[in-house]
């Protein structure tokens, strides 16, 4: 074993029930806003799925087209440095929205987090909203793992369709060369809704079906004008529809409103005209450098069948180039972002439409990002920054400096600390001493004053990456990275380090872990680290 890996192994974790929590201290709310103050501010929390940097105004893609949010970060505060604390859907969700770390609560990846004994004595987000006298509605994908009773009303659960059906199976879609189709009809699929599977001629339920579970629920498609919703089009208009009643409502109780957008979560299964923004053969591609790979550790500690690995090497071979499979992929990818920023769009207008635009936050985020090729690897789930780092928009009327940009690292831990502090909720968020505290801190310095350096919160963003079966839910054998203004550094839990200089290096190309230029900059970087996670 590595020096470097008994060290990361020595002290790890003395009390998994301690954490950060100056956001627990109820705060004013909306101090100095000219909105009614004897009414707590309404909240709209926006979450979409595996939506990366592909954002306007966040440098990730020149051809992303996302006005509604860029509209939204035009009247509130954009963080240029929000990352996620596990790029992965589930472990990422049960995090944020209960305010703990994953390696506080041990709910590392898959297990459902209302099971974990941290997080089921622990209030969510909407509980502890609804604890101070909210009505708390929700609908599509919030938590990976759906509980009810945390809501007041939910509408619609997840779902990821359309999905093609081919009369007995879910499958991908058959414009899909192989042998990346072969991946299946979640992740292995992209294809305008235009694009019948089957042909006008398909018999029965074969052709387009919604995304349930255990039965098959006809997705009706004529044209562009005729045909049936898709799932987050669904959830948009529920999410309008909720608005409007609440506005004729007499009563004078705030809501918490949750809207969970799938897209871009494969399958890349958009209307066309999302498609047609981005004809393929001017699709710009990433820009990836060869053999960028070379200098890093991920196959070190994954064998190649892992899903990135395994899914670009697949694209990569179902084209007849490496560009043309990228080309494609990143059509779908850009369509399908495209497609959420107009749902988006449309729960954010009811809003300014509505006479609670002045006293309500609305907050737009994602779970995780997701690489498109970059270090041969294509999914979410790794430590690099286009997997880690996501949008994340506040707009807070009366706080929040419209126009706003935020550069200091901050993580999807700190939002549920911030909506306590905005909307001055009062109480702990402990159900019992099983509970933990939260680990975040609130982000108001930064909506005040977006270069504020008088933050509580930490220097760097904190992610980690589960290691696989073999570790269970042991934190300390887990891969690390903090990412601060300039740096990211990542511990694999072998003893393997990567260092990359944002500066110089935006697309972390030079691994400068063997340069001992920077030996004091990586022993900084790991001591933030361990002091972070509490070695």
């Amino acid at each position: 074993m590595s020096e470097c890996n008994m060290k990361t192994r020595r002290g790890f974790l003395k009390s998994l029930i301690i954490g950060g929590v100056a956001a627990l201290v109820p705060s004013a709310g909306f101090a100095g806003s000219v909105v009614n103050q004897r009414r707590k501010p309404n909240v709209v929390m926006i979450v979409c799925d595996d939506l990366n940097d592909y954002v306007s105004g966040m440098t990730g893609h020149p051809q992303a087209r996302t006005p509604h949010i860029a509209r939204l970060a035009q009247s509130g505060v954009a963080f240029k440095r929000a990352y996620s604390n596990n790029p992965i859907c589930a472990p990422s969700r049960s995090s944020f929205l209960t305010g703990i770390y994953p390696h506080i609560s041990k709910n590392l990846f898959w297990d459902k987090w209302h099971n974990n004994p941290v997080l089921k004595n622990s209030k969510t987000i909407m509980e502890h909203f609804g604890d101070n006298g909210y009505h708390v509605a929700g609908s599509g994908k919030l938590m990976h793992h759906h509980l009810a009773s945390v809501w007041s009303e939910f509408k619609h659960k997840a779902d990821y369709g359309p999905f093609v059906y081919d009369g007995e199976n879910r499958v991908a879609h058959p414009s899909v060369p192989q042998p990346f189709g072969s991946i299946g009809h979640v992740d292995g699929s992209f294809a305008p809704l235009s694009d019948p599977p089957y042909g006008p001629d398909a018999k029965g339920n074969k052709g387009w079906i919604y995304g349930t579970w255990g039965k098959v629920i006809k997705y009706n498609y004529v044209d562009e004008d005729n045909r049936d919703p898709t799932p987050d089009e669904r959830n948009a208009a529920w999410a309008e529809k909720k608005i409007n009643e609440f506005a004729k409502s007499k009563g004078d109780k705030p809501f918490f409103l949750g809207v969970g957008f799938i897209r871009p979560h494969t399958p890349l299964h958009v209307p066309k005209r999302f498609f047609d923004m981005f004809p393929v053969d001017s699709v710009r591609i990433p820009v990836i450098k060869p053999d960028d790979a070379d200098d890093c550790h991920y196959e070190d500690v994954y064998d190649s069948g892992v899903k990135g690995l395994k899914y670009f090497r697949l694209l990569k071979e179902s084209y007849p180039d490496l560009d043309s499979a990228l080309k494609a992929f990143t059509q779908a990818y850009l369509a399908s972002v495209a497609a959420v920023d107009e749902c988006i769009g449309r729960v954010v207008e009811a809003v300014n439409k509505s006479q609670f635009k002045n006293n309500t936050v609305i907050v737009v985020t994602s779970d995780h990002g997701w690489n498109m090729g970059e270090k041969d690897y294509l999914f979410k789930n790794s430590l690099w920054e286009e997997s880690t780092r996501v949008p994340l928009i506040i707009r807070a009327p009366g706080v929040a400096v419209p126009g706003g940009i935020a550069e200091h690292p901050v993580s999807l831990i700190d939002i549920y600390p911030t909506l306590i502090d905005l909307c001055g909720l009062e109480g702990v968020t402990r159900k019992s001493k099983k509970g933990a505290r939260l680990d975040g801190h609130s982000l108001r310095p930064f909506l005040k004053d977006p270069k504020s350096e008088t933050w509580n919160g930490p220097n760097a963003a904190l992610t980690m990456i589960y290691a696989g079966k073999g570790t269970g839910n042991d934190p300390t054998k887990q891969h690390w990275s903090v990412r601060t203004r300039r740096w990211r550094y990542i511990l694999y839990n072998n003893g393997s380090e990567e260092l990359y200089d944002h500066d110089t290096d935006p697309y972390e190309w030079i691994n400068l872990c063997g340069d001992t230029r920077y030996g004091n900059v990586k022993a900084d970087l790991k001591t933030q680290l361990f002091r972070m996670t509490d070695r």
